[in-house]
């Protein structure tokens, strides 16, 4: 690897990153999100006449909009996790070049 590889990868690591910020951040409000929806649902379920606890979490459950917010998180932790990968990459390839340079001056110390 050499320093145009480094620098190639400094940058993505530094693009990728924020990408990977937000992708968190978005996961996290989304779980944060299906707590509010689901008492939301459960509200709308005793509105509409079911009485029981269990009559209201199932109503909620089972809605097409809590669902919709579950695949919301499934998809936005997908991409959470990629960029979690393709940011490790980035340092382990950082890691072996630094390596490397200290592979190159131990030699220079041993001519």
């Amino acid at each position: 690897m050499g320093d145009l590889d480094l620098e190639r990868a400094l940058h993505f690591l530094k693009l990728k990153s924020d990408e990977y910020a937000k992708a968190r951040a978005q996961c996290d409000y989304l779980k944060e999100f299906r707590k509010c929806k689901k008492a939301l649902l459960i509200n709308q379920a005793e509105l509409n006449g079911r009485k029981t606890q269990q009559e209201r979490e199932s109503y909620a459950y089972s809605h097409d909009e809590y669902i919709e917010v579950l695949e919301g998180i499934k998809d936005s932790q997908e991409v959470a996790e990629k960029l979690r990968l393709m940011v490790k990459a980035a340092e382990l390839q950082i890691d072996i070049w630094k390596t490397n340079q200290m592979k190159i001056m131990a030699e220079m110390k041993l001519r």
